[in-house]
């Protein structure tokens, strides 16, 4: 069993930052990917940036690519999401994901079979 719990939101001015953090427990194996999923007043849920627990590979969208990125710190079975130059395009609800078998970076939600419970971004202009 795998939890994740976020943390970090808020709001935030159209060109200000947030970093959100996601805790991770689980019990016996750690999982092998992470990833950052938001969903927008209206829209779809978008997977943002995906890493790799045991290498540390990277992958982000090319929407947030240059203002986003997805971190870890493994000794505290954690990830986080540094968002810069946020604008009102980034208010949403964002949510971690953690996959126990994945081989490869990922941005598809079905790839990923924990959730943490989501946070609210909102940005104002």
């Amino acid at each position: 069993q795998v939890t994740l719990v976020e943390s970090g939101g808020g709001s935030v001015q159209a060109g200000g930052s947030l970093r959100l953090s996601c805790v991770v427990s689980f019990r016996t194996r750690s999982p092998k990917y992470y990833a950052w999923f938001r969903q927008a007043p209206g829209k779809e849920r978008e997977g943002l940036a995906s890493i790799s627990r045991e290498r540390g590979h990277t992958y982000h969208i090319d929407s947030v690519k240059g203002r986003f990125t997805i971190s870890q710190d493994t000794s505290k079975n954690a990830v986080y999401l540094q968002m810069n130059n946020l604008n009102v395009d980034d208010t949403g609800v964002y949510t971690c994901a953690a996959s126990s078998y994945l081989g490869a970076l990922s941005t598809v939600g079905g790839a990923y079979d924990y959730w943490g419970q989501g946070v609210q971004v909102t940005v104002s202009p």
